[in-house]
């Protein structure tokens, strides 16, 4: 089949399955504008993290603080930001949890978007105004941004999509999203030097904005798959407690295995993210330098991430389900690592960062989300929001302080304890798929009575 008839043939299944599946078009704007809008954003907390103005980053408060203590604040920005957001985590998981029990879906959803569009209009006032320490509170926000609304809209898809339509579908949603964090470094390099990094907030605000809409419009087809296959409603609150997510991690063995898989996904990109970033700080003298080089990076991870979702990854999961999905990408890690080991030099990181990112996004993430599709509402919303925000911020914070012990001991040590840590990423894919196969058919979990459904695989 030449180049020409292939396209044609994917786009005419991709046409099919709009025509199947109607909510398909909504999911697929939805998750377009959601990372468009994040991935304007993101090489600005890139620039801001790489920063030699410590005083952008941190306020004047904050870095007397630790200047009368004898603390030297700059050598350690990344250990603060990363403990900051890891402090920040565990206290909004509690009000996510509260939130998401006593209200309905028609009522968590929006707010929590609207949440983030208010606060992206007080950034455009704080960067506007060159505000102390707007650096700190916007990577804590935006990184709250990524994994909650992330987190949301993934659990959001498992109330719309069954397992046989997610494995069909996600690949084409992912591919939205793909598409859209390849708008939003585009977006950021042609317009940051032109309007400033302040005016991208209004930007973002706009994307999020469509998201409202979207959520808006597939509330219908949640509700119909509900009925239809006697699952329990999302327009009525959840109820449980406010911590069940972190309990139900603790007591069911394939949330503890999909946590584990998680913090050592998070460790692999840890480490090179901060080797990434000592490049940064050394290479380009100003914010908006660094902010275009990370926009650069950005592309090229979604440029792959698009080939892989385009060409891959659909046949794998509906062909042979998530195993490959999870296995390949921890292959290809074990492989970077290994090269990076022998030869730590600076374009092979970029080039090791960006396939490692390319294969989470492409790949290992579309399959671990299909799970939720074969569990409850409390497992979806609460356990799966627990290890995205809690859990991988966890990780976040312990690889982040281990990079800065091995790092005294040069870029080989770095390199060689990440190898480590991505042959556990592989074992714990092994052992995650082993507890997936336990899980009850969605034809089993379409037969229960009502009552039973919702607690698939507790």
């Amino acid at each position: 089949m030449n180049p020409a008839d292939a396209a044609s043939s994917r786009l005419g299944r991709f046409r099919s399955a709009l025509s199947e599946y109607p909510p398909l078009l909504w999911a697929f704007v939805y998750f377009f504008c959601l990372l468009s809008g994040y991935y304007v954003l993101r090489p600005v907390r890139e620039a801001m993290a790489a920063s030699s103005d410590i005083e952008a980053i941190f306020p004047h408060a904050m870095v007397a603080f630790f200047a009368a203590r004898g603390v030297p604040l700059g050598e350690f920005t990344l250990q603060v930001i990363f403990t900051s957001v890891f402090l920040i985590m565990l206290l909004l998981q509690p009000v996510y949890g509260w939130l998401v029990s006593r209200y309905p879906r028609r009522v968590f959803l929006p707010v929590i978007y609207g949440f983030f569009i208010a606060t992206l209009l007080l950034f455009y006032l704080m960067f506007d105004s060159g505000m102390a320490g707007r650096g700190l509170a916007f990577i804590l926000w935006i990184t709250v941004f990524n994994l909650f609304a992330v987190a949301v809209f993934w659990s959001f898809m498992a109330d719309v999509f069954s397992n046989a339509e997610a494995r069909r579908c996600y690949g084409y949603i992912g591919a939205a999203g793909t598409v859209g964090a390849f708008l939003g470094p585009v977006i950021t390099r042609t317009l940051v030097e032109r309007v400033g990094i302040a005016n991208l907030m209004l930007v973002s605000a706009g994307l999020l904005s469509v998201c409202m809409v979207c959520i808006l419009r597939l509330r219908h087809w949640a509700v119909l798959r509900e009925r239809e296959r006697r699952l329990a409603s999302g327009e009525v609150p959840m109820g449980g407690e406010i911590m069940a997510g972190l309990k139900l991690i603790a007591r069911e063995p394939l949330l503890r295995w999909l946590a584990f898989m998680v913090v050592m996904a998070v460790g692999v990109g840890t480490l090179l993210y901060n080797e990434q970033n000592a490049i940064a700080r050394t290479a380009f003298a100003t914010a908006d330098e660094r902010a275009t080089f990370f926009a650069t990076l950005d592309l090229a991870v979604n440029t792959l991430t698009l080939v892989i979702q385009v060409f891959a990854t659909r046949p794998l999961l509906s062909r042979y389900g998530i195993a490959p999905a999870l296995l390949i990408p921890a292959a290809a890690i074990i492989i970077g690592y290994s090269i990076l080991a022998a030869s730590p030099l600076p374009l092979m990181v970029a080039i090791v960062q960006v396939v490692t990112r390319a294969g989470e996004f492409s790949l290992a993430k579309p399959a671990r989300e299909t799970i939720y599709t074969r569990v409850g509402r409390e497992w979806r919303y609460k356990a799966g929001a627990a290890i995205d925000t809690v859990v991988y911020r966890g990780g976040d914070l312990a690889f982040v302080w281990l990079h800065k012990l091995l790092s005294a001991f040069g870029s080989h040590v770095v390199f060689g304890g990440g190898l480590l840590v991505a042959g556990g990423m592989a074992f714990g894919a092994w052992r995650l798929l082993r507890e997936e196969a336990k899980l009850p058919s969605e034809r089993a979990v379409a037969a229960a009575p009502p009552e039973a459904a919702p607690a698939a695989g507790s």
